[in-house]
């Protein structure tokens, strides 16, 4: 069954034969705010009063909450017209949303290719012109692959800038809610909306003194004062990168391919006809972020999804003792995918494997972060092409999940670092869209938002 057929009977026929949408359903702002007038759909993975939110997985097809995350509180107090609950690979694990237990979600651009992922959906809604803005969320590049394979901008926010009150987790010290926009100034006028401390949500308790100074200004913000309660995050995209030091971390461009470089180093290029100055940087931890990642990711998720076990959520397991019935719900609910990250995470964290897995993720995850920290010392931004590879078509990467997982290379290490990125059209290679990632201190969003909007211009 079609998920769009479930709650939607009648929706735009594009957005069907896309696969946007799994749950059509309009819930009305106030009428007065910043957003008034402006459409946003939400990742399923982000609770809605009232209206379904399945994660993508047969396990909550039927799952509607009782509360609206922080996030959608605060897009419906901004005006905004929430339109519909968009398909995801199932809990976020996967970066084309093909692992969805509803089918996979066609790319606007070609509709023969992958939209990117986990936010697929998000980002093809608002590629295709079925939503003004969206929402997705970005664990290892779940925003910032999605917008550069749709073509559109995507934000990844400083980990604690936005509340992720209502995110059904999937790893939960590397997620974060982030918006989509056809432009660097929309994307940016939603983080204004969505940013901010919530007292339901210790994670957005970071205040100057906890963040990284840098070129974003952050350590101009007052103690004790929220970064997003003292940034106006539209108005720096204004284009102006002139005196920028944009760095360029040779590990991030190599392993691209061919034409991918080839867009992104014209993109570069424009960059330096602005004023801006290019030079190199070097992180040679990335080599080992994306094992480090994964294993972090997988022993959270392992974690986070104990919860689906057909008593407290999920498909009921049946008759037989508890074992079974966990087992048979499981078995049941979970596709392919989240049962392989669920068993290596549940690996990772078991007796005599921990300091050998997990622990060393951790101390390569340190690692990385202060790679990023020297290259800051150098640069106030950092620019990769944001994924290494054009958007491949659907059905070639499922077989292959380890190529898979090796086209999070440049993202992954933004989220081990938590660090805020953004991705934006850079240009196109044989007809398909190429994006550009900048990178920027903790709470530097004001000046990767100021870079990508160069891009724009």
């Amino acid at each position: 069954m079609s998920a769009d057929d479930a709650d939607a009977p009648g929706g735009d026929a594009a957005a069907e034969d896309l696969n946007i949408f799994l749950t059509r359903e309009t819930v009305e702002g106030d009428a007065d705010g910043p957003l008034s007038g402006r459409t946003v759909a939400v990742k399923d993975n982000i609770s809605t009063e009232g209206v379904r939110t399945t994660c993508g997985s047969a396990m909550l097809e039927d799952y509607v909450p009782q509360y609206d995350a922080t996030v959608v509180e605060r897009l419906l107090d901004a005006g905004a017209t929430v339109v519909g609950k968009t398909n995801m690979d199932e809990f976020g694990m996967g970066g084309t949303t093909e692992t969805s237990a509803f089918g996979p979600t066609k790319n606007p651009v070609d509709p023969e290719r992958v939209p990117g992922g986990s936010s697929g959906g998000s980002a093809a809604a608002v590629a295709a012109g079925e939503a003004d803005l969206a929402l997705g969320s970005d664990t290892g590049g779940s925003v910032r692959n999605p917008a550069a394979f749709c073509g559109i901008v995507g934000i990844k926010p400083t980990y604690g800038l936005v509340s992720r009150y209502g995110l059904v987790a999937y790893a939960n010290s590397l997620e974060q809610i982030g918006p989509f926009g056809r432009t660097v100034e929309d994307a940016a006028a939603l983080l204004d909306v969505i940013a901010g401390p919530d007292e339901r949500d210790a994670t957005t308790r970071y205040d100057a003194a906890e963040s990284t100074p840098g070129a974003s200004g952050a350590a101009d913000v007052p103690d004790g004062v929220h970064p997003a309660d003292a940034t106006d995050y539209a108005a720096a995209a204004d284009g102006d990168v002139d005196g920028t030091t944009i760095g360029v971390p040779t590990e991030l461009v190599e392993g691209a391919d061919d034409r991918v470089v080839d867009v992104f180093e014209d993109a570069l290029a424009d960059l330096e006809a602005r004023g801006a100055e290019t030079v190199e940087v070097s992180l040679p931890s990335v080599e080992h972020a994306v094992q480090a990642y994964y294993v972090i990711a997988m022993s959270e998720a392992s974690s986070n999804l104990a919860r689906f076990d057909g008593v407290r959520y999920g498909i009921e397991g049946g008759d037989g003792n508890w074992n079974e019935s966990f087992a048979a719900a499981r078995e049941e609910g979970f596709g392919d995918e989240v049962k392989r990250r669920v068993l290596l995470g549940t690996y990772a964290l078991s007796a005599g494997y921990h300091d050998k897995y997990y622990k060393k993720a951790q101390d390569a995850r340190a690692w990385v972060k202060r790679d990023f920290d020297e290259a800051f010392a150098e640069a106030d931004v950092l620019a990769t092409p944001t994924m290494p590879v054009l958007p491949p078509k659907r059905g070639e990467s499922l077989d292959d999940p380890l190529s898979l997982y090796l086209m999070d290379a440049n993202t992954v290490p933004v989220n081990l670092a938590n660090l805020p990125a953004v991705s934006v059209p850079a240009g196109e290679a044989e007809g398909l869209p190429v994006g550009m990632q900048f990178v920027g201190p903790a709470f530097g969003e004001e000046a990767v938002i100021r870079a990508g909007s160069a891009v724009e211009g």
